[in-house]
């Protein structure tokens, strides 16, 4: 064989051989990039200011994250609109895995049916990653305060309508409506106070400058425990462990009332879902440490947890349930 056609032959050979090597390596190099998640901070954005429950919960669960996993996770306070401004920031950020939200019940089930230009769509503009807590709404009022009862306001208010004031934590919260739904279910109405977030509310609620306010148990139970706040009405049909003597509205005589809020992290549509794989994974195994337990359950939440699917499924059931509750509690936003 001439050596040209020879050389030709071996050359050709050695190609198909590097590319046979190419071809092995680029499989290898998409695992190890993927292996490699997260090569950066992960940012934790929660839609309200610090010191209210969502907060605690999220705080509670990158803290453990970054231990667990040795990550960096970040949690930003982006407040605003009812939460609608963190979570659209979220929905609109790089579906990389390095921007989640922690989102609960109002601003992804029920603020898409009280905003007519909601800036995003929880069903087509998040992923949901995991679910991480559920806690029922509490009354609560100053303990110097007159009302030793939910029928103490009850009396009150149909004595001075709109002359007593109850605050809450944002419109479309879930405080907010359970809050419609109360004064509905007894005939009364109270004089609304919404405020951007917990902190300046339970300190105006604990100095007397508004009677009543309603939020979740994580962010009440503390100054209840204290003794600066009573609780008169709890929102799940049964009793929470954490507030024992305090009955529900279904025991106060209003059958079947229930009310809670459900708190999950999601990241932006298109995130890979073996980056969402691995985040549930990661958050689940945080959701099982004894101690994140406790802490949850002692500030009156629920952990919950379960497959990427448990939490999609409940999202399609919540948002349909939750229009149908805010068109006939009649709630308006001003």
């Amino acid at each position: 064989m001439p050596i040209s056609a020879f050389s030709r032959r071996l050359n050709v050979r050695l190609f198909a051989a590097l590319l046979g090597v190419a071809a092995g390596v680029v499989p290898a190099a998409g695992a190890l990039a993927q292996a490699a998640y997260p090569s950066k901070p992960i940012r934790l954005v929660v839609p309200f200011p610090p010191g209210g429950g969502t907060d605690m919960i999220a705080r509670t669960v990158a803290q453990k994250l970054a231990d667990q996993n040795k990550w960096t996770v970040v949690v930003d306070n982006r407040p605003g609109a009812g939460g609608n401004l963190g979570v659209d920031a979220v929905a609109k950020a790089a579906p990389d895995g390095y921007t989640l939200v922690m989102g609960q019940t109002s601003n992804l089930a029920i603020n898409p049916a009280l905003y007519a230009k909601l800036p995003y769509d929880p069903l087509k503009h998040l992923a949901p990653v995991a679910l991480v807590s559920s806690a029922p709404i509490v009354m609560a009022t100053p303990a110097n305060s007159p009302y030793k009862t939910f029928a103490d306001v009850v009396a009150a208010a149909k004595a001075r309508p709109d002359g007593i004031t109850l605050g809450y934590s944002g419109n479309g919260t879930v405080a907010h409506l359970a809050g419609e739904l109360a004064q509905k279910a007894a005939g009364i109405r109270l004089r609304h106070v919404p405020y951007k977030g917990a902190a300046q509310a339970m300190t105006d609620l604990v100095g007397g400058q508004i009677d009543l306010y309603m939020s979740a148990v994580p962010t009440l139970l503390g100054q209840v425990r204290n003794g600066k706040l009573r609780a008169l009405a709890i929102t799940s049909l049964k009793r929470s462990d954490q507030l024992p003597q305090t009955p529900t509205l279904a025991e106060s005589g209003y059958k079947d009332f229930e009310a809670a809020s459900w708190f999950g992290v999601l990241a932006p549509a298109g995130t890979p879902a073996a980056v969402v794989q691995q985040l549930n994974k990661a958050i689940n195994a945080t959701l099982a440490e004894p101690d994140v337990v406790e802490k949850l359950r002692s500030e009156g939440g629920d952990v919950l947890g379960g497959s990427v699917e448990k939490f999609s499924t409940l999202m399609r059931a919540e948002v349909p349930r939750w229009a149908r509750i805010v068109k006939e509690s009649g709630a308006s936003l001003e």
